[in-house]
């Protein structure tokens, strides 16, 4: 990188990532086979046998704090407990996310109350681990638990306690208790792998219709192979069928897995281009073992079983362009009739498909730390289902891909500016247009909904069902007052128009909190 190239603000922003991961700094002279076999690594013209992290810690980059709390914590600037020893290191850090909002719409206030730690740690610069553990209790505005209600969980985690909280006002909340976890391997210098417990995202853009981390985590193993210009990985999951609101007593919830893979390919510096495919089963002797070969094609297993599983393909791409903007885009397939789809096109019902396009651009206008970004999803009704729900693209009763699900068209729209390095301010626009089912019917906007149960099978187009309009405006500053400690102050509107005046709502809300170690939580849908 050539580092004369870079504003001030950028070599602050540089810094700011070096804090947040000093393990991984590499001194000018260092050198050593990782994940190979052990050699010495050479520090200042010295042969001696120090991991990784030891050898960061002779990097100049590596920031030291001038008044550590005790002498023990916050050593550094990003952590509160930080350790490097000849063959491990670790990092342990808090976190917390409390806000309140104000809303006229809503009867009670709402809040945010969530508090956690989360810890990292490397041996022998081969084994990795992260964990975090989160305990929050919440008050949503009405459509989340409209949500809530239909998929009977919340977006984003898992099992959840009722409770009517006196806090700011009688009202609905809710108490709930997530985490997440894994084990990293560095195989060999060009293979790694992962077995842990959270979620994953494929794509480049706001949302994915690929695989998003908008649902709940899931136990997962995956594999990471970097070789010449080629990226792929193998990801193999055990996804829960229904969400333990489902189950009665104490029985264990059923299961369902996936099995994906991605394979992309630099075809030039600057053109990436990848191609992606994924199968749904369900099975009551647990993972089909065939599913597990790393480079075989899922739609041949499927079709040798008779096509019980559900297959979806898709590709995407991003190009950046002029050293400021990227063009990006994604193909989703689940199922078409070249036919149906080109020739007689007649909205046949499975002919499946999601569309995104998108851009982005960085210092925009030439303007430092400003950038823009716009995308655009379509996605058609039916997309993600299956013809019975044990193999719909979802887990917990939550997609896996966009949070609308399916049959609908939208816009989104957002800016970013960083005037000073502390404050950062934020704006998004999103308009969508969809389809819902009506009572009794499935118009394919629910995906739980198995898609035997169609209204139809011809004429079918993107919005049909009970046409509603969404229009969400959002608008977030946040000033850091330490190292990832943040004052949080936002203002969010949401207006859904139906053709249901029932489903029609409106809201508006002012929020202020303050956070640490954690991104900000969305509900944006």
């Amino acid at each position: 990188m050539n580092l004369d190239a870079l504003s001030l603000r950028d070599r602050q922003d540089l810094l700011y990532v070096f804090k947040d991961n000093n393990e991984w700094l590499v001194p000018g002279e260092f050198y050593t086979t990782l994940a190979g076999k052990r050699e010495k690594i050479r520090i200042t013209n010295q042969d001696t046998l120090i991991t990784q992290a030891q050898a960061s810690m002779q990097d100049p980059r590596y920031v030291q704090s001038k008044r550590p709390i005790l002498k023990y914590f916050y050593k550094t600037p990003a952590n509160l407990l930080e350790v490097n020893d000849k063959y491990f290191y670790l990092r342990v850090n808090p976190i917390l996310n409390i806000n309140l909002s104000a809303s006229n719409e809503e009867p009670s206030s709402l809040y945010f109350n969530q508090r956690g730690v989360e810890l990292r740690a490397g041996v022998d610069d081969r084994v990795y681990f992260y964990f975090n553990i989160l305990e929050t209790q919440a008050r949503f505005p009405q459509y989340v638990n409209d949500r809530i209600t239909r998929d009977r969980s919340i977006p984003g985690n898992g099992f959840y306690k009722d409770f009517d909280s006196n806090l700011f006002g009688d009202g609905q909340a809710y108490d709930f208790l997530n985490s997440q976890g894994y084990l990293g391997f560095s195989f060999t210098r060009h293979l790694g792998g992962q077995f842990g417990y959270g979620r994953n995202f494929v794509g480049n853009g706001y949302r994915s219709l690929l695989l998003s981390d908008f649902g709940n985590n899931y136990l997962y193993f995956k594999l990471n192979w970097n070789v010449w210009r080629f990226h792929y990985q193998n990801l193999f999951t055990e996804l829960s069928l229904q969400s333990a609101r489902d189950v009665p007593g104490e029985e264990l919830v059923p299961k369902k897995y996936m099995a994906a893979h991605h394979l992309s390919f630099n075809v030039t510096k600057n053109f990436n281009i990848g191609l992606f495919e994924t199968v749904i089963f369900s099975r009551n002797e647990g993972f089909e073992l065939q599913y597990l070969n790393p480079i075989i094609l899922y739609r041949t297993i499927e079709q040798a079983f008779g096509s019980p599983d559900n297959v979806l393909v898709g590709i995407d791409a991003k190009w950046n362009l002029f050293k400021r903007i990227q063009l990006y885009g994604q193909l989703m397939m689940d199922e078409f009739k070249f036919n149906e789809l080109f020739v007689e096109r007649n909205g046949w019902w499975a002919n499946k498909f999601g569309v995104q396009l998108g851009a982005k651009y960085i210092d925009a206008l030439g303007i430092d730390h400003f950038d823009l970004q716009a995308e655009f999803n379509i996605v058609r009704p039916y997309t993600y289902t299956h013809t019975d729900s044990l193999a719909n693209y979802t887990h917990y009763n939550q997609t896996l891909a966009h949070p609308l699900g399916a049959n609908f068209r939208e816009v989104i729209l957002l800016a970013r500016y960083q005037p000073i390095q502390k404050l950062s301010l934020e704006a998004r626009i999103i308009s969508a247009n969809m389809g819902e089912d009506a009572t009794g019917i499935n118009w394919g906007n629910n995906i739980l909904l198995a898609n035997r149960t169609r209204f139809q099978d011809y004429g079918n187009e993107i919005g049909q069902g009970v046409a509603a309009d969404i229009r969400i405006v959002g608008f977030d500053a946040s000033y850091q007052l330490f190292h990832n400690v943040f004052l949080d102050l936002s203002y969010f509107r949401r207006k859904k128009t139906s053709d249901d005046p029932k489903l029609s709502n409106s809201l508006n809300y002012f929020t202020g909190g303050i956070r640490m170690n954690i991104a900000r939580n969305r509900m944006d849908f």
